[in-house]
């Protein structure tokens, strides 16, 4: 009997490395894994295949073997880590005094999972950021206060970056407004 379910295969749950595509799969070997794993996660190319709880690589199928049914895997591409999952951020309405601690408290947890997200941001959480306290969130949430001082410290930088180039755009948009009326009025 356990010869015809091996041959069958076992119902994993599969996920790529940001934990938010999670798909159902039936694969009997490893290697039937990783060639389904394309498809259902639309992931091109070698895959690294790892337990999603602790990011243990499951490189041979004698190791395959031993995954009960159910098992949680990640599928990594090349040239990514497993990262821990990251953790939930709640605060409560009440312990900030512009109501907007909620959304920081999500915007940092967002960046602490992956701090290449703080180019992408716009002016108003780049300001929240720059804004922040540190010492407020290292007691709520993130025990991390260098890791606070130097997003707050780089999104201060960031937003004046974008400003600048803000009134850059401005003001070549006001020459050339003022050029286009000069070359009306010739």
């Amino acid at each position: 009997m356990e010869d015809a379910d091996q041959q069958q295969g076992k119902p994993f749950k599969i996920t790529d490395s940001t934990r938010e595509n999670r798909k159902g799969v039936v694969a009997a070997s490893l290697e039937d894994l990783t060639s389904k794993v394309a498809d259902k996660l639309n992931v091109a190319g070698e895959v690294t295949v790892v337990l999603e709880t602790d990011g243990t690589e499951i490189d041979d199928e004698e190791y395959f073997a031993t995954l009960e049914p159910h098992t949680s895997l990640m599928v990594l591409k090349e040239g990514q880590k497993w990262m821990p999952p990251a953790p939930p951020c709640r605060l409560a309405a009440d312990q900030t005094d512009d109501g907007r601690g909620g959304e920081l408290v999500g915007l940092v947890g967002k960046l602490r999972h992956n701090l290449c997200h703080v180019s992408l941001l716009g002016g108003a959480e780049l300001e929240l950021l720059a804004d922040m306290d540190p010492d407020s969130l290292v007691d709520i949430t993130f025990p991390d206060r260098i890791f606070l001082e130097q997003l707050k410290e780089a999104s201060g930088r960031f937003l004046s970056e974008k400003r600048q180039a803000q009134d850059a755009m401005d003001l070549l948009r006001l020459y050339q407004e003022k050029e286009a009326e000069a070359g009306e009025a010739n």
